[in-house]
């Protein structure tokens, strides 16, 4: 029988053996009709240094994107980055044949801006962080 051990920072070798464990079941039960999950980034460059400050970080698996994580340094926001970012991975998407994207974000982080772009609600994780929520957004892709 196995054992079970806690580790604080995962083992390279732990998380492979989770993710293509995982990824060869789901091959498997979906008839392999959708290929291995894949991770895209588009990221912020600074046109000075060329070191990335920021961007958007997404994984593409069964039809679908999802947006992992988006960042943009306090001092770039508000000129229409995010929304570039957000189009860009649209593209992106629809080149790899995704028909939408999903993602979460926090009460205290975008969830209009997001709403905004025609994402819809499709779940909320009440007071997580305590204080805040947690919202579940897609968007269909035409």
């Amino acid at each position: 029988m196995s054992e079970i051990v806690f580790e604080a920072e995962p083992q390279a070798e732990t998380r492979v053996a989770i993710l293509d464990g995982l990824i060869a079941y789901n091959a498997a039960k979906t008839e392999n009709r959708f290929g291995s999950p894949r991770t895209i980034a588009l990221a912020l460059k600074d046109p000075e240094t060329g070191l990335s400050v920021g961007g958007l970080s997404a994984r593409v698996s069964y039809s679908r994107m999802f947006v992992e994580l988006l960042f943009i340094p306090e001092h770039l926001r508000g000129q229409g980055l995010g929304e570039k970012l957000m189009a860009e991975a649209e593209k992106v998407a629809k080149d790899h044949g995704c028909i939408g994207i999903w993602l979460d974000t926090f009460s205290f982080q975008a969830p209009g801006f997001y709403k905004k772009l025609g994402y819809a609600e499709f779940g909320v994780l009440p007071d997580y962080p305590p204080g805040f929520s947690r919202h579940f957004l897609h968007k269909t892709l035409s």
